[in-house]
């Protein structure tokens, strides 16, 4: 089976999880798997960028560790990795999260 590579819990670094969250894009793509609180498929996400573009977003966050990626059969499953975030960064995702409602969340996106 085919896996995609995840930095461990202490290879995360914060500047690259703060550079990953700082587009609204992928902060998007992350809100939306804490509050869902399931695996989603990139598909399954309506973003204003193109398909090139939302790759490139998806493996952003998965770089910085802010989500896993896990094949299932054709389909790339997300999940939010808030325990390891929260455990090396504690409190930052919440910090992240409630500034995103104060900005409007997908409001952010569509203007």
């Amino acid at each position: 089976m085919r896996t995609l590579d995840h930095p461990a819990r202490d290879e995360m670094r914060l500047d690259t999880v703060l550079a990953a969250l700082a587009d609204p894009v992928r902060r998007h793509i992350a809100c939306r798997l804490n509050t869902s609180h399931h695996d989603h498929a990139c598909a399954t996400f309506e973003l204003p960028v193109s398909k090139s573009t939302s790759t490139y977003h998806f493996r952003t966050l998965r770089e910085a560790g802010v989500i896993r990626q896990e094949y299932q059969g054709t389909s790339i499953m997300n999940s939010l990795r808030k325990d390891d975030l929260d455990a090396r960064f504690p409190g930052l995702l919440d910090a992240v999260f409630a500034a995103q409602d104060i900005e409007g969340g997908v409001a952010v996106l569509s203007g």
